[in-house]
Order: C-alpha cells, then structure tokens, then sequence
C-alpha cells in the first residue's frame, strides 16, 4: 500500500510539471490574445495643388516623426501632387475617401475645398494648411471650424497689402503696377479688394489683368511686348495658382527678368527664382503646425474643435535680384529680413 501511495505521489507531481511547462510554452499564444491590440497603423492621404507647395508636406512628415508617427510603421502616406487642376483633386479626394483613409491633408485653398465636400457625411476629418478663409467657405470660424476640418489659415489679404507697401520702399516713385490673376480663383476677390484700398490711397494705377488660363497671360504680355511702352513699373502676383503654376510663373519671371521689372511672387519659393522679395509664411511651418492638428485629431479631438492656426510671417529679400534692377534697398528693409539672399 505504501509503494502504491507512493508512486501516486510521484505521477502527480509529474503531470504538474507537465502542465507548468506546458503554461509556459503556451505563453506567447496566450499573452497575444489577451494582451494589448496590435499597433494601429493611420493612412493618411495627402493632396498638393501645386510643385510650389510641396514643402508643406516636407514639414509636416517631418514633424509628424517627431512626434511618434514612424512612415511604414505606425503610419502610411498616399501623396498626391498636381498643378492647378480641379477636376483633378475631386477625382482624388474622391478616391481618397473611397480609399477609407484615417485623415486627409490638402492645401492650399482650392484642394482643402474639394477635400470638405468629398468628406462631406463622412467621419474622416480634413486638415487644412495656406488655404484662405476669405472667401473659401472653408470654416464656419477661425475658433469653432465646424463640420469636420481644420487646419492652418493663409492671411491672403493682410499679406498682399504688407507686399504692396514693401514694394513701395524699394520704389517709392511707382506709379504702374501690373497684377495678373485667375478670376475665378476664390482667395482673390478679398485679396484684391484690400490691394486697390492699399494702391488708391498711395496714388498707384493698378494694372489688372483677369485670366481664365496661361494662354490669356501669354497673349497680354505678348501684345506688350510689340509696344514702344509695355505699360507698367512692376509686377505683383496675388494668391492663386495659374501665376504660380511652373509655365505661368516662367513667363512671368522671364518677361520681368527682360524688361527689369522688379517682381513679387506669392509663393515663398519664387524668392530664389525671380521675386526681388517674398513675405509670406514659412511653408515649412505650415506642414509642422498642421502635423501637430493631426496628432490631436488621432488622440480623440474632434476637427471641428480644433481652432484654425495662423502662422507667422516673414520677409526674405533677394539682395542680388534687387542690386540688378538698380533698387537702393533701405538699411530698415533689410533690418527687418528674416532671410538675405547675396
């Protein structure tokens, strides 16, 4: 009996073994179904309405490492870049939002509208960066955005008046200023609106020119080009995309650059392609602040709760440019650049 009750004992104590091993080499299945979720990965979709504007998208992707979200890890980007084409980006938001995309970011202005109205009766917030609110119907507020975007404001109009006074400090004795632009653009109207205030006030003829396409700017610098007087002292362009389209800004850059014309782009990357002058926000800024937006939507804000940003501005002075057009650049100018280029 004593044998039998003792070779009992030793059976059980090797099935207990048995199953605490067994425990533990079941472990890793076991802890994986009971324990966190697996790491979400976001999808973000992404639209740039124009080359000039890809940088926005550098500084956000940057900003958006920094902040934990690591591309092919935790975060996937469908980029999209086209140039001056509507039709163009509601066919890819479009697809953006039958792709079920986590979030999309579009700027600037034109593309930010159609990302609003192809989400529209959906969840999927919108992030915004250098669209313009005057004019756009983007935001019910700059506090409370409503509906479902959010993002980073372009301030268009107080921009191209503080352009127009710049301007003046280098030509004090201006008296033509040409200003091409897409009528149909929606940020132009607000903007151009401030700027004849501005030029009324300060004894300056505008010269405007409402284009529909890039033919229209060839033709009317073409028909200037044939007179003994083309007309005008100098160029400023307004906050739209067929002037800051690569072929539009290569006439008009080209034709400056013949006849000495001291130029003002819209984009901040024109200051190394022809602008004498650029002040305008930090594109770069624009992609960061828009990515700091997209963390807080991806921690559970509401876009719609989220009040739209205004970044800084910056004037960038081409000193080169500004010495061949034979401009005496005041010493309060350049003490007020937040970049020099010699």
């Amino acid at each position: 009996m004593k044998q039998k009750g003792f070779s009992t004992v030793i059976l059980l104590v090797v099935v207990a073994i048995l199953a605490v091993g067994g425990y533990f080499l079941l472990w890793p299945k076991i802890k994986g179904t009971v324990g966190p979720k697996t790491q979400k990965v976001y999808h973000v979709a992404m639209l740039s309405g124009s080359d000039a504007f890809v940088t926005i998208a550098d500084g956000f992707k940057a900003k958006m490492t920094e902040l934990g979200y690591v591309e092919g890890e935790n975060i996937v980007y469908d980029f999209q870049k086209l140039n001056a084409d509507p039709a163009g980006y509601d066919r890819v938001t479009k697809k953006f939002v039958e792709d079920r995309t986590d979030l999309i970011f579009a700027f600037p202005t034109e593309p930010a509208q159609s990302a609003k109205v192809a989400t529209k009766g959906t969840s999927i917030p919108v992030v915004f960066a250098h669209a313009g609110l005057e004019g756009s119907n983007l935001v019910k507020s700059v506090r409370e955005p409503g509906g479902n975007l959010t993002g980073v404001r372009w301030p268009g109009p107080d921009l191209v008046v503080k352009r127009f006074e710049f301007l003046l400090e280098l030509m004090p004795n201006l008296k033509r200023l040409y200003v091409p632009y897409d009528k149909n653009y929606p940020l132009v109207p607000p903007a151009l609106d401030a700027l004849r205030s501005a030029v009324a006030s300060r004894g300056v003829k505008l010269v405007e020119l409402p284009a529909t396409t890039v033919e229209d700017l060839k033709a009317d610098l073409g028909a200037r080009k044939k007179t003994t007087d083309i007309g005008i002292d100098a160029i400023l362009l307004l906050p739209e995309l067929i002037m800051q389209s690569p072929e539009g800004w290569g006439i008009i850059s080209n034709f400056a650059k013949e006849y000495k014309l001291p130029l003002v782009g819209s984009s901040d990357a024109t200051i190394k392609t022809g602008s004498v002058f650029t002040y305008n926000v930090n594109p770069l800024e624009d992609g960061q602040l828009a990515a700091v937006i997209t963390n807080k939507i991806f921690k559970g804000t509401l876009a719609k709760n989220i009040p739209v940003v205004t970044p800084e501005a910056y004037l960038k002075i081409n000193y080169t440019v500004a010495q061949g057009l034979g401009l005496a650049v005041p010493e309060g100018f350049l003490s007020r650049a937040k970049e020099i280029i010699r």
